[in-house]
């Protein structure tokens, strides 16, 4: 009788986050413990946690931190996935099929092997080579370590003065969760306006309401250096010419792919430092390697370039595809538009698609509008404005871009041209769509079906 087993395969996940741990999930669903081994390496105390509630946890809207964790150590482990917290991979030999990981606590360091790896080591915040930027006060914000660590400093803080470096989507929404916690906040941002991923025009809209909750912005000014005092620690931001005190700084300027160890392993990367991967999210040239989530370069379906993009919903997305396919299944990603939503206050923010100036970079001619409307009929209660600006193609009239600012209702809107862009669809087809209307919802034009009409005539006007 032959008595021979087929040998079972080792899955090594290198992150513990939304990808990783989506795609352990989803390989562990397709292939059972007999078949499968799978170990995953998180130099952090958590998993599978939601990044994008950091802010709110910070800001007090969200009570309990372990309200942002989908899901435990210990749920994964019940789940036969081998998860060993506080280790760090530290080397990645792909011809070998092997990694090197150090215990972070105990420095010790081991390699395992592997028949099959998935990165998914996430982005770090960027932190500029700048005097006293490694100073006690001085926080970046990407994991539940990195909230923990700012919400210990401001327990810790008499003071109250806070100053964010930056105003992209963490620097906004820090600046108001501080705001929230009694501080004083300045933002200081490089840009002309905040929300570089919004267009100036719609920036300054996010700026009237960041003043208006009392944040003083100081844009179009570059951070030098961080003052400490005698004790070591933060005591003001200096730009050209000015002085910020600060008992408390946060980092909004941005992330990073997290691709250090890919690259000293040799693996591709691209023009943004992210991995680059085929559509189901294989590394390219390398048969038996994965990556995706905040680590990674996606492809843009409006330009048609490669762009990293770091968000949970495509982390996520990118895992389950990671999953099926090391399970032995079949998945792909075709692409992203860009869509993301956010706010300030009461202030929704949201946009999908290019910019003027992503349009200009990649060569296309365009026409753009902006129209104000509301969120619901003008005569029903509380009805509020709402800004929303459409780029389309010269000459062909193809959506490639919206942008929407305004309160309750804005947000979410955003998604209709989401599917349009992700469809292929003209402004002028847009016009025609059999959107949901109600009084208590939305005038009987749907603000973004204005924006389609006015643009649609643009092109046409302009053909």
């Amino acid at each position: 009788m032959n008595m021979s087993r087929t040998r079972r395969e080792r899955l090594i996940v290198i992150g513990g986050d939304a990808a990783g741990m989506s795609a352990a999930s989803q390989a562990r669903r397709l292939k059972g413990p007999d078949e499968l081994e799978i170990v995953a390496f998180e130099r952090g105390h958590f998993t599978s946690y939601s990044a994008c509630g950091i802010p709110y946890w910070v800001g007090g809207d969200v009570t309990d931190r372990d309200q942002l964790i989908a899901r435990t150590p210990e749920e994964h482990r019940a789940r036969d996935i081998d998860l060993r917290l506080r280790t760090e991979v530290t080397d990645i030999d792909p011809d070998g099929q092997r990694v090197r990981a150090r215990d972070v606590d105990s420095g010790a360091e081991s390699w395992t092997s592997y028949d099959k790896l998935v990165i998914a080591t996430g982005a770090r915040p960027i932190r500029p080579d700048l005097p006293g930027m490694d100073a006690p006060g001085v926080h970046g914000v990407q994991t539940l370590d990195d909230g923990q660590a700012l919400l210990d400093t401001l327990a810790r803080t008499r003071g109250r003065r806070a100053v964010v470096v930056g105003a992209g989507y963490i620097g906004v929404e820090m600046a108001e969760a501080l705001i929230n916690r009694g501080y004083e906040v300045t933002v200081v941002n490089r840009g002309s306006e905040p929300m570089s991923t919004l267009d100036p025009d719609m920036g300054r809209l996010v700026h009237k309401a960041m003043e208006g909750l009392g944040i003083t912005m100081v844009n179009d000014a570059e951070v030098t250096k961080i003052l400490t005092g005698d004790d070591g620690r933060v005591r003001s931001v200096a730009t050209q010419d000015r002085e910020f005190p600060a008992d408390v700084v946060v980092l909004g300027i941005g992330v990073r792919p997290e691709t250090a160890l890919a690259k000293a392993a040799g693996l591709p990367l691209g023009t943004h430092d992210g991995l680059l991967t085929d559509r189901s999210m294989r590394v390219r040239g390398h048969e038996n390697i994965w990556a995706g989530g905040d680590c990674v370069e996606v492809l843009d379906l409006v330009s048609g370039q490669e762009r990293h993009i770091a968000l949970g919903t495509h982390a996520n997305k990118h895992g389950q595809v990671i999953g099926t396919n090391a399970g032995g299944g079949y998945a792909t990603f075709p692409g992203v538009v860009g869509t993301a939503v956010s706010k300030v206050c009461d202030l929704e923010i949201a946009r999908t698609g290019l910019r003027e100036k992503d349009a200009h970079r990649v060569g296309l001619r365009f026409e753009a509008v902006t129209i104000e409307s509301t969120s619901r009929a003008g005569y029903y209660p509380d009805s509020s404005p709402m800004t929303v600006k459409m780029l389309a193609e010269l000459r062909t009239g193809r959506l490639l871009g919206v942008q929407i600012v305004g309160r309750e209702g804005a947000g979410k809107r955003v998604d209709i041209a989401a599917v349009a862009l992700t469809a292929g669809m003209t402004a002028e087809q847009m016009t025609t769509l059999d959107l949901g209307y109600a009084p208590p919802f939305s005038p009987v034009w749907d603000p973004v079906l204005v924006a389609a009409r006015k643009a649609a005539a643009k092109v046409r006007g302009s053909s």
